[in-house]
C-alpha cells in the first residue's frame, strides 16, 4: 500500500512539475521578450526570437533525458570494453579478444541468429494472415482484441504464462501443464520441454511470437484497409481468386508496411532478455546476448569489461535495422 501511495504521489507531483515548468518557461520567454505595448519592429523581433526559442524549451527537458539515458550509456559502454572486470585496470582489447574466442558467446550468437530468423518472421506472417482474415468476419474486432491482448502483458508474465503450459511433473504426478497434459491423453510421455536441446529455443520463440502477433496484425490490418477497393474488384473482375488477390495485390502494396513491422520485430529481437531470464535464464543452450550481458556484468562477481564489449555487440547489430526502419518509414510517409 505504502508503495502504491509513494507511486502516486510520485505522478501527481511529476505532471504538476512538468506543468509548472512549461507555464513558468513561457511566462519568463514573454517577459525578456514582451510582444505588447512596443514599437512595431521590437515587437517583430521579439515574436522571431520567441517563435525560435520556444519549440526549444518544449524538446529541452526530452533531449536531455535521452542524452541522458541513451547517449551517456552508449559512451560508458564503449569505455568500460577497454578496461577489466572492476571497470578500472585497462586492458586494452583483451575483451574483444575473449569475445571471439568464447564457446559462450557463440553460443549465445547463434541463438540470436536462430531468433531473428524465426521470430520476426512467424510474428509478421501470423499478423498478416490473422489481419486478412478478420476483416472478412463480422466478429473480426472481438477476435482482434482477443488475439491484441498478449501486448498488454509483461515479457515476465507472458513467460509465467506459458511456464504452466509447458510445465512437466515427474514421478507419476499428474500433469498440470496444458502441453503435458495433452500428449498424456494422446498416449504420449510427458517431456521437460525448455530442456529439450536444440528445440528449447523454439518453445521459448512461440512466447515473443504469441506477444507480437498482436501487433503486427494492427499495423498491417491498418495498412490493409488502406489498400483502394477500386483494386480489388478490379483483380476479382479479371477473375483473380482470393490467394491471387491476397499474394499480389494485397502484399505488394502493402509491403512497406511489413518492412517496417518485420524490422520493428528484429530490434525487439536481438534485445530479448526477459523470456530467457524468466524461463530458461540461459541454462540448456538457450543463452542470448542480453542476457549474457546481464550474467557478466551483474552475476558472478560482476565483469562490467565483457558486459560492457556483449552490450557494444547488440549496439553494432540493432542500429542500421532501427536506421534502415527509419528510413523506410520517412520515405513511405514522404510518398504519401
Amino acid at each position: 500500500m505504502g508503495q502504491l501511495a509513494l507511486a502516486l504521489v510520485i505522478v501527481i507531483f511529476g505532471v504538476l512539475g512538468c506543468a509548472a515548468y512549461f507555464y513558468g518557461s513561457n511566462f519568463l520567454l514573454d517577459k525578456f521578450f514582451p510582444s505588447k505595448n512596443r514599437p512595431y519592429q521590437i515587437v517583430a523581433r521579439n515574436l522571431r526570437i520567441t517563435s525560435y526559442i520556444r519549440p526549444w524549451l518544449f524538446l529541452g527537458p526530452a533531449l536531455f533525458s535521452l542524452g541522458f539515458y541513451l547517449v551517456y550509456p552508449v559512451v560508458e559502454s564503449f569505455r568500460l570494453s577497454f578496461f577489466g572486470r572492476s571497470g578500472e585496470e585497462f586492458v586494452g582489447l583483451a575483451n574483444y579478444a575473449w569475445l571471439f574466442n568464447s564457446d559462450e558467446f557463440h553460443q549465445a550468437f547463434k541463438n540470436n541468429m536462430l531468433w531473428l530468423v524465426v521470430v520476426p518472421t512467424a510474428a509478421t506472417f501470423f499478423g498478416l494472415i490473422i489481419a486478412v482474415m478478420t476483416d472478412r468476419i463480422w466478429w473480426g474486432n472481438i477476435a482482434k482484441s482477443l488475439i491484441f491482448m498478449p501486448m498488454a502483458i509483461s515479457f515476465i508474465g507472458a513467460s509465467v504464462i506459458w511456464k504452466f503450459i509447458y510445465d512437466f511433473r515427474s514421478g507419476g504426478d499428474p500433469q498440470i501443464g496444458l502441453l503435458n497434459a495433452v500428449v498424456v491423453f494422446f498416449g504420449g510421455d510427458p517431456q521437460q520441454w525448455i530442456t529439450l536441446d536444440f528445440w528449447n529455443n523454439f518453445f521459448l520463440m512461440i512466447i515473443l511470437i504469441w506477444i507480437q502477433t498482436g501487433f503486427a496484425m494492427v499495423i498491417l490490418s491498418a495498412a490493409l484497409r488502406g489498400i483502394p477497393d477500386e483494386t480489388i474488384e478490379a483483380a476479382i473482375l479479371d477473375g483473380a481468386n482470393g490467394f491471387q488477390i491476397f499474394y499480389k495485390i494485397m502484399v505488394p502494396q502493402i509491403w512497406g508496411t511489413i518492412a517496417v513491422v518485420w524490422t520493428t520485430i528484429t530490434i525487439l529481437v536481438l534485445k530479448v532478455f526477459d523470456v530467457v531470464l524468466a524461463m530458461t535464464n540461459g541454462q540448456w543452450g538457450t543463452q542470448v546476448l542480453a542476457n549474457q550481458m546481464f550474467d557478466w556484468m551483474f552475476r558472478g562477481g560482476g565483469d562490467f569489461g565483457r558486459g560492457a564489449v556483449v552490450a557494444i555487440v547488440i549496439m553494432v547489430l540493432v542500429v542500421p535495422i532501427m536506421v534502415w526502419n527509419i528510413r523506410r518509414a520517412n520515405a513511405e510517409m514522404e510518398g504519401r
